[in-house]
């Protein structure tokens, strides 16, 4: 089963019948300072599920930081992006 949701926050709670979820909503910081990271992330859990690839036993979450921007109009060190995924069984 794949599920597909605004925030990655969801992926902790999700039943293991879910085997790919893929999010966005993080802008993948956005702002992204060296040597401390994202300085605000649109995440109850920080900076946890920021953007990429994140695996839990066989259920996977990908989080994509998008092309867009949320409140300050500027990206550092996040490139937009556009992805295109394979998914296979």
């Amino acid at each position: 089963m794949i599920a597909i949701t605004h925030s990655p926050d969801v992926f902790p709670r999700l039943t293991t019948r879910v085997a790919l979820t893929l999010a966005g909503h993080t802008h993948g910081g956005q702002l992204l300072v060296p040597f401390v990271g994202a300085p605000w992330v649109p995440s109850h859990l920080g900076q946890r599920y920021l953007r990429g690839v994140y695996r839990r036993g066989r259920q996977a979450l990908y989080v994509s930081s998008g092309v867009g921007q949320s409140i300050v109009p500027l990206r550092f060190r996040v490139p937009p992006e556009v992805n295109l995924l394979r998914v296979r069984p």
